[in-house]
């Protein structure tokens, strides 16, 4: 039966994929290879396609009135970047079963791939009853027991109650209210049904009007949202993928159970590469869709070229990060084989604890205080601005507080004076502000690096790899080591000439390939140059979300001890948004559709990245001019006398937590509506 592409599109499941179509009717213009802005816009009829994956390319836009589209509104077109957070309207058409439900509805590994329904009757379970009108959270699909369930869980009393619903299970079954704020891209990813439209409300938080906006000025009104998808599909005679979108007027038909599905090119992913056995490598494989970039070897990638394949593996990468404070700080992930060499670099710690993170037993850590701070307590010292400490360890002493003796943590270090050390105690909770002092002017390999010292570590490079032709890394003005990460890797050459090989990652590469019937001339591969790799911010956060799941954080540092509550510090994470973002494991051999990284994804995951970086950098404010030059004025001075033989360095301002404002504003609209909810509550209860 013949649908439009649409329409079959918009109910079409991915886990049904691939699809084999046949062009019923439709406009075309001088047969199926005429393409505009780099999609299809025409294909012929009769003509045979296969449909190997879509996605969400835009969103039509339509103003509603009372949930419903005013006959007056005009569609308009949004990108998925377009400005503004806004809250998701409930729909109101109930679901008829779980497997409706799993069926249309987004349910994935992140906090936004967790829907909510509840349903109008009680559901009775082995050892469990959900009342009606009870809040039910999806949680992930599995099969349990030979069947198809759903992983779900209800809140009673502050506990959680986790159960498992078949897919058979039916019922009347309706979306919850959301109390939450998205962008849009995020709504395109998660929320928005199969077969069905979803209706948004802005929120006016984030939203700011301009003449180029497509939606009338001062609107914070409701939108009716429906998706336009891009296709992706091979033809028998294009050697290259084809980009159709699903609202180009064709009709289709289904044929994929009566033809011969292997008579097109089977695109393969690296995923599905790596996937395969040691004993398939090597192979030969021409390129379908070649990724972008300039640097090698991605250049080299293009469409129709072909390559060797010779095996798969794990390689251990440092994840570092230029020392900027700007937006502009770029991520890097250094191969093992990295030739050049390193100086230290002066670290900054913004607490006493940072220091106790930081103090090795190989060498003592000598530090100058850049921020000053008064003891409350006697046997504590003050410290003042220019102090040096050599830090000793972590303690407990005893401190007179309100009449009472009582024990606090401490770190014991020794004071440098002008002519002698003096022991002192500083308190666990001081919020001061210390630079490293660096004797050491090895230079050190990178390998003896992650063998010597522990990450965080800053360095700057003193030699140049000579074997790059352009090290990016020389440049920098300062490096922070992040972390030493294992990832998943591909060793290729060009098939044609195979003077040298070279390794390209598997999960951070879109490049699609279909394999040949070629030998492989040489099982041997040429020798492999070292390629430093830079990855986009997107990129650096997911990294920096699978490797953390193994790192515990320590504890929060001990507040001062008063009478009055201290005001929460600005680096304290949200309980919800930690647990969110841990949810994936540090091997990074995984399901591709679990790594969906949206913009805003890249937000949240920054926050926990900046709030447990072991050593950070932050701005002080609080201080006065004068203050405040003293403390520039030893930075730098320190700066200049233990590296005096670099370029002096631009002046550092971190901000602990400054990028995160949409992460910011859903924590203030969220806490908002629940003041206002815990308001109508009193009100009901005193009527």
């Amino acid at each position: 039966m013949a649908s439009t592409l649409e329409k079959f599109i918009h109910s079409l499941d991915l886990r049904a994929l691939p699809r084999v179509l046949q062009i019923q009717s439709g406009i075309y213009c001088q047969g199926s290879v005429y393409e505009m802005f780099g999609n299809e816009c025409s294909l012929s009829t009769e003509e045979v396609i296969k449909v190997i994956g879509f996605k969400i390319n835009k969103l039509i836009a339509s103003i509603c009135e009372n949930n419903e589209v005013s006959q007056f509104s005009a569609k308009v077109e949004l990108p998925l970047n377009f400005p503004g957070l806004y809250k998701v309207v409930a729909d109101k058409t109930p679901y008829i079963s779980i497997e409706e439900i799993v069926k249309k509805v987004s349910i994935g590994p992140t906090r936004f791939g967790h829907p909510c329904f509840y349903s109008t009757e009680d559901i009775q379970l082995a050892n469990f009853t959900i009342k009606h009108d009870e809040k039910i959270t999806f949680n992930s699909v599995e099969e349990v027991h030979g069947t198809m369930a759903v992983n779900c869980v209800v809140v009673r009393n502050n506990q959680s109650h986790s159960f498992t619903l078949p897919l058979s299970q039916e019922g009347e079954f309706y979306e919850c209210e959301d109390d939450q704020i998205y962008t849009l891209k995020e709504i395109a990813e998660w929320k928005i049904p199969k077969c069905r439209n979803r209706i948004v409300k802005l929120s006016n938080t984030a939203h700011t009007w301009d003449s180029s906006s497509p939606l009338p000025e001062n609107f914070n009104g409701c939108l009716i949202l429906m998706p336009v998808y891009e296709v992706q599909a091979v033809t028998k005679f294009r050697k290259d993928i084809v980009h159709i979108l699903s609202d180009l007027d064709v009709e289709v038909k289904d044929v994929t159970d009566c033809y011969d599905i292997r008579s097109f090119l089977q695109p393969l992913s690296l995923e599905d590469i790596f996937e395969r056995t040691n004993k398939e490598f090597p192979m030969v494989a021409e390129i379908m869709e070649g990724p972008s970039g300039s640097q090698k070897p991605y250049n080299l990638l293009s469409t129709g070229k072909e390559i060797v394949i010779y095996k798969k593996y794990q390689a251990a990468r440092v994840l570092a990060s230029e020392m900027r404070s700007d937006s502009s700080k770029r991520h890097y992930l250094i191969p093992m084989s990295y030739k050049g060499k390193f100086k230290r670099r002066p670290r900054e710690f913004p607490t006493a604890y940072d220091l106790e993170i930081a103090r090795s037993e190989k060498e003592h850590l000598h530090v100058v205080a850049t921020k000053a701070f008064s003891s409350p307590f006697k046997e504590l010292l003050s410290v003042s601005v220019g102090d040096q400490f050599l830090v000793q360890q972590c303690q407990t002493s005893e401190v007179l507080y309100e009449g009472r003796k009582k024990l606090i943590d401490v770190l014991a270090c020794e004071q440098i004076l002008s002519d002698s050390h003096k022991k002192v105690l500083l308190p666990m909770y001081m919020e001061g502000g210390f630079v490293e002092v660096i004797h050491d002017k090895k230079q050190y390999h990178l390998s003896e690096i992650c063998k010597e010292f522990h990450f965080p570590f800053n360095v700057k490079v003193s030699v140049r790899d000579l074997s790059i032709e352009k090290d990016v890394l020389a440049a920098a003005p300062g490096l922070q080591f992040e972390e030493e990460i294992t990832d998943s890797y591909l060793l290729i050459s060009s098939a044609s000439s195979p003077a040298e090989s070279w390794e390209i990652p598997v999960y951070r590469l879109n490049m699609l390939v279909h394999l040949l019937s070629k030998d492989v001339q040489t099982v041997v591969p040429p020798v492999t140059r070292t390629t430093v790799e830079e990855v986009s911010k997107q990129e650096y956060y997911m990294l920096r979300r699978y490797e953390n799941l193994t790192l515990h954080p320590p504890p929060r540092p001990p507040k001062k001890p008063t009478a009055a509550a201290a005001p929460p510090p600005i680096f304290a994470v949200p309980k919800q948004g930690v647990s969110d973002v841990l949810q994936a494991p540090k091997n990074f051999y995984i399901d591709t559709t679990k790594k969906l990284c949206s913009n805003q994804a890249a937000d949240v995951l920054e926050l926990q990245v900046n709030c447990q970086n072991d050593l950070v950098h932050r701005e002080n404010k609080d201080m006065t001019g004068k203050a405040t030059l003293v403390e520039t004025t030893v930075t730098k001075g320190l700066a200049r006398n233990y590296e005096a033989e670099e370029e002096e360095e631009e002046e550092h301002d971190y901000s602990y937590i400054d990028e995160n404002i949409v992460e910011n504003i859903r924590k203030v609209f969220h806490d908002t509506s629940i003041r206002n909810e815990h308001s109508l509550s009193r009100g009901r209860r005193d009527i």
